[in-house]
Order: structure tokens, then sequence, then C-alpha cells
């Protein structure tokens, strides 16, 4: 008898208004009347966009064609972007060279896969020849005239090719010199400290554009006449210096962070400045900037589509140069979508590798 009456109840199910679909719906759309009239108002604008806009993009589209004369006026006109695809990837880059760019984009995605996922062994040394090797080698793939490869002048660069080397170049600099400026701004000796805040003020007040100007015009003057400095190599130093300075406020956002105590413990350990710095502060730091850092790098990827004012044609200004052929007139709203898409592309892929690189790397608190 006794047993019977402390025998446990089997658990229920929770009411079905509680979880599920209807749950999800009450508690993220429907959560009141304020919540529901602005849910049924944003339905109704996506009733009324949505299909005209799927129709345009795709139903009605054109594909293929070989000039605006093949393209039905009721949809898009993708036969703009296919047509000239590959000069929107590799620029004026030569079309028997083309495997050269090719396998550039192949190890560049085979460096992001191999980071990216948790379970891949020698990450250590894969991003130390990411940031090291990588850039060299590209380098030499791309501009050739060693080891048998054809010369390939930089202003025959262009499109994504260009973008991405831009990008990536200006990424791996900018980092490290940011960080020594971080230093060098909290550095207890007067003329370091003076040299670093007099660089990161100066070059954060000045427009990119205007960097960029100064880059292609006025560094070659300080060269001797016999240097010739090429154009691109102008503009990645520019892009450096000039993200070096925001990236140096962005670390030294993270290292102000850091309570005294982390200072004080590898000063009671023993440790010199830059052995403490390099094994307990700037790793807490830089976990804690990792968002700022990402911001800063999507900043640049998109500041790249500048370089167009000193006559480099990366992806948007190779995509402006196409939409003044007489053959593709009145297509420029498909060339700028194209573009935005592929800048988007990128720019979520790193917002959502610095999301994931936040998780793995929290630690609490």
């Amino acid at each position: 008898m006794i047993e019977q009456e402390l025998k446990m109840i089997p658990a229920r199910e929770p009411p079905k208004m509680a979880v599920g679909v209807i749950a999800w719906l009450r508690g993220n759309l429907f959560t009141g009347p304020l919540g529901t009239a602005a849910t049924l108002l944003i339905i109704y604008g996506l009733i009324l966009t949505v299909p005209p806009l799927v129709q345009w993009l795709f139903l009605d589209a054109t594909w293929f064609g070989a000039s605006s004369q093949a393209c039905n006026r009721e949809g898009a006109c993708w036969a703009f972007i296919t047509a000239r695809l590959d000069q929107f990837i590799y620029g004026f880059y030569p079309s028997e060279e083309y495997w050269r760019p090719n396998l550039f984009f192949a190890q560049l995605a085979v460096l992001v896969g191999w980071l990216s996922i948790k379970s891949t062994p020698w990450k250590k040394w894969v991003l130390g020849y990411s940031l090291v090797i990588m850039p060299v080698v590209s380098w030499f793939l791309l501009y050739g005239d060693i080891f048998g490869l054809a010369k390939v002048d930089t202003h025959q660069w262009g499109g994504l090719m260009l973008t991405l080397l831009l990008a990536l170049c200006g990424m791996i600099a900018s980092l490290p010199f940011g960080v020594l400026l971080a230093l060098g701004r909290r550095s207890d000796m007067p003329v370091i400290r003076s040299l670093c805040t007099a660089y990161i003020e100066l070059w954060r007040g000045v427009p990119l554009i205007t960097v960029l100007f100064m880059a292609s015009v006025m560094l070659p003057l300080f060269m001797p006449v016999e240097v010739s400095f090429d154009k691109l190599l102008r503009a990645m130093i520019g892009i450096i210096m000039f993200q070096s300075a925001y990236m140096a406020e962005v670390v030294r956002g993270g290292l102000q962070a850091i309570p005294k105590g982390q200072f004080e413990a590898f000063d009671s350990l023993g440790l010199s400045y830059w052995q403490g710095m390099i094994m307990i502060v700037l790793p807490q730091a830089m976990r804690l900037v990792i968002p700022g850092v990402v911001n800063t790098f999507i900043a640049l990827f998109k500041d790249t589509s500048l370089v167009l004012v000193i006559g480099l044609f990366d992806l948007l200004a190779i995509i402006q140069a196409g939409l003044n052929d007489p053959k593709w007139l009145g297509n420029s709203i498909e060339g700028y979508l194209f573009a935005g898409f592929v800048f988007w592309i990128f720019c979520f892929g790193m917002s959502k590798y610095s999301q994931r690189l936040e998780q793995q790397l929290h630690q609490g608190h």
C-alpha cells in the first residue's frame, strides 16, 4: 500500500501552446497588439515586393547573350554578367595564364577552410604560412618573371582578383603594425608614445582617397630616380598605413579593458615587458577585440574599391568600365547588384567566422 503511494507519476507533455510552432509565433511575431500589427504590416509589404522581385530577378531574366539586344526587358539582363564574367574576375589578365589566378583562389580557399574547420591539425603552421609565406608566393605566382613564369604587369591585374589581393595584404600587414602602434601609444617612454600618437591621429584624420592620391603621386618623389615603384605596391602601402592607424585604436581598446592586476602579475613573475605582453596580456586583449578587428577588416575590404582613383581596376571599377561598352548600355542595375552581392558574400563570411571564433575563444569571466 505504501509502495503504491510512493510511486512516481510519469512526466506529462507540456501544453501545445507552450512549445512548437505556435509558441514560437506567439513569442516572436505576435507578442501583443503592437507586435501583431507590425508583423502583419511586414507580411503585407513582403507580399507586395517579393513576387515581382523574384519575377524580375529569375523568371523573366535573360541569362546568356552577346549584347543587351538579346535581353528581355521585362526581366534582369544577367547576360551582361555571364558574358563578361572572366573580366570581372581576372581583369585584363592574359586568358592563357588564368591557371595562375585560379591557383591563387584555390590556395586561399584551402587555407581559409583549413583554419575554419576546428578538427584540422597543424593550425599554427598553416596560420604562419598564411601570414608570412602565402602573400609572397601569391605575388610571384601572379606577377611571374621567375621559375619560367611569364611576366604579367600589375596594370593588367583587376577584378575580383585585385580586390582580394589588396584586402588580404592590407589585413595581414595592418594587424601586427596596429598592435605595435597600440603598444607604443600606451608606452611609458614619452618619445615612443608621442610618435605613435601622432602617427595614429594623422592617418585617422585623412580620408583614404587622399592617402591613395598621395601614395600614387607623392611617394615616387621620395624615391631615387632610377627606382621605379609599382603603382599597385604604392596603393598597398597607402592602404596598410591607413588601416593600421584604425587597427591600433581597436587593439588599444582591448588593452585598456585588461585589469591592471594582469600587468602586475607578469611583473611579479619576473617576466620582461615583451614576455608579459605576448604570453599574458595580448592573448586576452585580442580575444576581446575580435568584433572590432573584423569590423575594420570588413571596412578595408569595401574600401578597396577606392583604388579606381589611381587607375587600378578592382571589381567595382571593372564593372563600371563594362557598363560603358556600347553593347551593354543600360545594364547598370544588374552590374551593381552583382558587385554588391559579391561584396556581401565575403563580408558576411568574415562576420560569421568572427562570431564562431568568439564562441571558440570565450572562456567566461
